[in-house]
């Protein structure tokens, strides 16, 4: 487990935070198809919270994105940076990540967040801040549609229909089990929204989540109850 100071030049106000926003969002790239779905490697990452005693543990679980096994996996711990404001979770979230990531023995490949990308009131969720500030190609896969509508898709699994910001399709509903509630599928960084859905179809095969979003949530929760536990 990588333990991580609260970073130097951190935002220290919602402004500045939005500033930085603005700068990275201008160094995303939309335009790219993205690793294809079943090859190579899969990373999750996700984060669990301890308010009270100010701690963040991250972790990476590294999958082979044929077979879904585990490859690695990593966890850091570290300090809440960034006080919790809707729309600015990426600040509170990408020190322990980055830490967690550069933990791993191998290159992670695409990365899954358990969140936005494009799907986020400034167009820069927590997989686009990932995605512009290692490069890697980056998709969200988020629980609820946060701000946005969309029209239920249809029941069976594969199902899809574009999650709206007015009339821009900023992600999709996206149906991964059979009448079950869909997840929201947004581009991060370096991947198309077609891809991003089918990867997140190849993560799924017997669960509404993706594999990597479940492995990773339970390994952040792991790492914090054991950074809080009693001596």
């Amino acid at each position: 487990m990588t333990t991580v100071p609260i970073p130097a030049g951190r935002p220290a106000t919602e402004a500045e935070a939005h500033a930085v926003q603005d700068a990275l969002r201008a160094r995303l790239v939309l335009d790219e198809p993205g690793p294809p779905p079943g090859a190579g490697r899969v990373t999750g990452v996700d984060v669990a919270y301890d308010d009270e005693r100010d701690v963040v543990a991250a972790a990476a679980v590294v999958l082979d994105a044929a077979t879904l096994d585990v490859v690695a996996e990593a966890t850091a711990v570290g300090r809440i940076s960034f006080p919790y404001v809707p729309g600015l979770l990426a600040f509170r979230e990408i020190p322990t990540v980055l830490a967690a990531l550069d933990a791993l023995p191998c290159p992670p490949g695409l990365v899954v967040c358990d969140g936005y990308g494009l799907a986020h009131p400034r167009r820069f969720g927590l997989a686009s801040h990932l995605g512009v500030l290692t490069g890697l190609p980056t998709i969200g896969v988020a629980k609820n549609p946060f701000v946005f509508t969309y029209d239920e898709p249809g029941v069976p699994r594969g199902s899809a229909s574009p999650l709206l910001a007015g009339a821009d399709e900023v992600g999709r509903a996206l149906r991964t089990r059979e009448g079950v509630k869909p997840v929201f599928v947004s581009v991060g960084h370096r991947v198309s929204l077609d891809n991003a859905c089918a990867h997140t179809l190849a993560l799924t095969p017997r669960y509404r989540l993706p594999e990597s979003t479940r492995r990773a949530d339970a390994l952040c929760r792991r790492a914090l109850r054991e950074a809080t536990a009693s001596p």
